[in-house]
Formats: C-alpha cells, structure tokens, sequence
C-alpha cells in the first residue's frame, strides 16, 4: 500500500522586503494619477446639467389632477356631440329668435338651414366645451379637496382665535361647504377662461348669415369692439354662473351621498349617475334660469341695435315685454338639454376618471 505524500503547505513567508518594495512603487503612481485628474479638473470647461424635462413631463402626466382634467375633457366632447340639436333650439329661444316653442323652432331651422342647421354652431361649441369641462371640473375637484383639507388643518390649529384685548375672536370654516366653494370657483374660473368662445358660439348660433363661419366672427367682432366685444356679457355672465354652478355641484354631491347612504353602497352605478346628474342640472337651471336669459340678451343684444346697459335692465326689459313668464322663456327647452347634458357629462366623467386614474395609480 502506497502512502500519499502529504499536502505541501506554503510556507509564511516574513519577508516584507516585496510589499514594501510594491508599495514605493505603487505610490508615485498613484499620487501622479490624482494630480493629472486635479488638473484635468481645473482646467476642464464647467459642465452644465440640464433638467430632466422629459421624465417631468411624465411625472405630471400620471398626477391625479390631470387625469381630471382629461376625464373633464372629454365627458364635455362625448356630450356636446350628442346634444348639440338641443343646445341650438335652446339658444334661439332663449334670446327670442324665430319660434316660441321647441317643435316650431325645430321645424324653422330645418327648413331654413336643413339638418346641418340644428349643428350651427357646434365647431366652435366643440372648441368651447372641451377647456370649459375640463376647467371646471378640474377646479371642481381639486378646490373641493383644499377645501376639505384646510378645514381639518384650521380644527387643528390652535391660532385659530384672534385676542384683542379682554376680546377673543374664534375663526373656523366648519360652516363653509367644501363642495360649494369649490362649485362656485369652479364657475368662475372656467368662465373667465372660456367666455370669449361662449360669445362667438352664441353669434354663430343666432346669426349665420352675419357670422358665416368662426374666422369671420372673430374679425367682425374685433373690427366692431375690439378684445373687449369677445368680453361682452362677462358680468352677467359671472353673475349668472355663480348661483347656478354653486347649485349644481352641491346638489350633485349631496344627492349622490345621500343616496349612497339610503342603499348602503359605496358608489352609484352608470344609471345612478345619469339620473343624480340630470335631477342637479334641473334644479340648478330652475334656480338661476331668470339670469341666464338676462345673460343671453345682454350678450346678443347688440345684433339688434337695443343691447340693455345691465343685467337689472335686461331682466325688466323681459317682464316689460313678456312679463314673468318671459323670465322662464324657453325654460322647457333649456331642460331637455341641461337634464341629458348633465346627467350624461357626470356618467362619462366618473367613467373616464375609472379608467384614466386607475391607470395611474397602477403605473
């Protein structure tokens, strides 16, 4: 039998006669290579770093507001295409062209102007729908979410009393409605933004044959008044939007939430929304319908050559003329637009943020 040799070990070497010479050696190196690099960077031109626009714009894409905002977008392009009939016999009664009932003024324009008649208009109204939903909604959420958040910040903060003297002044906004506020900011913002397109919809709806088509319009009435002929009405407008928007919301929101409460659910169905939807547009339209005919006079009255200097003028313009009931004049059509347009505007809006917010929150 053959013994293996055993393993050969190595031996410790105690010699450091290598490592020291390695690391003399190694050291010049070294410190040559960090004053080259010094120098290298004191003479090297100064980089400049730019932002990352690209990857900012994604950013911003995915937030919730502009999902919002799209989703507002296009629930108002979806809606205005299927109603626009309806919104041009409402405008035409409204300021007292043609006939004073839907079948009479329906029939007037198609024999006048034939079907693509009861679409005058609706280019510009596309243009003018598509910001306005997507501003006012927007606004609508994103106040509405300040709102709430600034209440609960304010029931907090303990600064929240003013003490002057042996007099103390407690503040709170616990009596302010969130979803009001944020109705009425709503209205006001996406009507400062879009008025000028409601003014030139209006007189291409009104007068085609004056306003034949949109650049037409603008020229006219530039030429006419200047920027400020794109303003006209801007008051009454302002005046007439604020009721009705504070309305409209409110009423959507409570109405949802109560019925949500009733049935124990957490969420309207497609249906639901549709008629939460047109019940709010109803009541809010009822409420400040006398001023949005006042609003319609003031802004196409100038066609006439008799444009009321004020909204008090032109509401008693309409009782000296038609009396009370002029003040609901086309009221009936206003309702078969504003019932379908909100109900179906609210169902494509809660549709469109499932699907666009959903999307984000999965990215």
């Amino acid at each position: 039998m053959v013994q293996k040799p055993p393993p050969q070990t190595k031996k410790k070497s105690y010699c450091v006669m290598e490592d020291v010479y390695g690391v003399m050696m190694a050291s010049p190196k070294e410190e040559l290579q960090q004053l080259q690099l010094q120098l290298h960077k004191k003479h090297a031109p100064p980089q400049i770093m730019f932002p990352d626009v690209g990857r900012a714009i994604q950013d911003f894409m995915k937030t919730r507001e502009v999902g919002e905002f799209l989703s507002g977008a296009l629930a108002g392009a979806m809606t205005k295409a299927m109603l626009a009939p309806l919104e041009t016999i409402r405008t035409r009664m409204v300021v007292g062209v043609g006939s004073k009932n839907i079948y009479g003024s329906f029939v007037q324009i198609i024999e006048k102007q034939g079907w693509q008649g009861l679409w005058a208009g609706n280019a510009i109204n596309m243009l003018r729908i598509v910001p306005t939903q997507a501003i006012e909604l927007g606004t609508f959420e994103y106040v509405k979410r300040a709102m709430t958040s600034a209440q609960e910040k304010w029931k907090q903060d303990e600064s929240s009393s003013l003490q002057i003297g042996d007099l103390n002044l407690s503040f709170s906004l616990s009596w302010l409605s969130p979803v009001a506020v944020a109705g009425a900011a709503a209205g006001i913002v996406s009507t400062l933004a879009c008025h000028p397109l409601e003014v030139l919809k209006d007189r291409l709806t009104v007068s085609p044959d004056i306003y034949p088509n949109l650049s037409i319009a603008v020229h006219k009435m530039y030429n006419d008044g200047g920027i400020g002929a794109l303003y006209s009405g801007i008051a009454p407008t302002l005046i007439g939007m604020l009721p009705y928007s504070t309305c409209y919301y409110f009423m959507y929101e409570t109405m949802k939430k109560s019925y949500c409460v009733a049935k124990n659910k957490d969420s309207l169905s497609r249906a639901e929304m549709l008629l939460v939807g047109a019940l709010s547009g109803l009541t809010a339209s009822t409420i400040s319908y006398p001023l949005e005919v006042a609003r319609k006079r003031l802004m196409v009255g100038a066609l006439q050559g008799k444009c009321p200097p004020h909204m008090a003028a032109a509401l008693s313009e309409v009782v000296r003329q038609d009396g009370l009931t002029g003040l609901y004049r086309g009221w009936a059509a206003s309702c078969l637009k504003v019932m379908p347009s909100s109900g179906i505007t609210w169902m494509f809006y809660e549709a469109w943020k499932d699907i666009l917010l959903v999307e984000r929150r999965q990215s």
